[in-house]
């Protein structure tokens, strides 16, 4: 069980009524959180990565269904996660912020950032005791933004940006079909996630964690009353990837 399985357990709960997001009648894999009768548990393979994540989620994001934030953990190891709060911080969450085998990056874009923080296209050498830790802001987008301002413990991190124009033309736009964004530019956490593997050279991991989510997108609409705009093939290139 990874740190978004136990988030999710944790905060289901602490609730005091069920959390009723749409399709909230279908019978649901507690794991990977896709109706039941298409889990992909028994595909779920982790990998070996040099780089960790944090994900900060807004407090009902980890309830979501369409979450794809749990795909990362789903990849990668050294995947932590907890929910973001205003006014208390977590004081796990300060100890691996801290801990000197990181070096702690906040993924968000530069527009946001101090001109001292920005870093872009390039996850910058580190000294041989330290390893990259990028810090996720999972939720919407204006959830994002409220917890990147709301954040001071993060202040002092540099913040590391995907500049689209350097994309391939098919990786611009998202492949995200479960969640309708305000603009097409802007990526699902997992593709995100995605990018910034590229950018710390685990071209393999990136591959993997894309074609995992591509997965995760197309078992998910088949229990959707819509078309499916995903790959019906994307198991296939999954599993051709291991």
């Amino acid at each position: 069980m990874h740190s978004v399985q136990k988030l999710y357990l944790q905060r289901k709960n602490t609730s005091t009524k069920p959390f009723k997001a749409r399709g909230f009648r279908v019978e649901r894999c507690e794991n990977c959180r896709l109706a039941s009768a298409h889990c992909i548990c028994q595909w779920r393979h982790q990998c070996h990565s040099g780089v960790g994540f944090l994900l900060l989620m807004y407090d009902a994001e980890v309830l979501k269904p369409s979450n794809t934030g749990r795909l990362i953990a789903d990849i990668i190891p050294e995947c932590f996660a907890f929910i973001w709060s205003r006014t208390e911080v977590d004081p796990s969450l300060l100890s691996i912020l801290n801990d000197s085998q990181w070096q702690p990056f906040v993924v968000f874009p530069q527009d946001y950032a101090t001109e001292s923080q920005q870093i872009t296209n390039c996850v910058p050498t580190l000294p041989n005791n330290k390893k990259p830790l990028f810090i996720m802001l999972d939720g919407s987008w204006r959830e994002a933004k409220k917890m990147f301002r709301k954040s001071p413990y993060l202040n002092q991190f540099p913040v590391l940006s995907i500049d689209l124009n350097h994309l391939a033309i098919e990786d611009k736009n998202s492949q995200y079909q479960i969640r309708k964004a305000i603009n097409p530019n802007q990526l699902a956490t997992a593709e995100v996630a995605s990018h910034i593997l590229n950018l710390a050279g685990e071209n393999q991991n990136a591959e993997i964690l894309k074609a995992w989510f591509n997965v995760f997108t197309y078992q998910y609409q088949k229990s959707v009353c819509r078309t499916n705009y995903g790959d019906p093939q994307s198991l296939e290139k999954y599993l051709a990837l291991k």
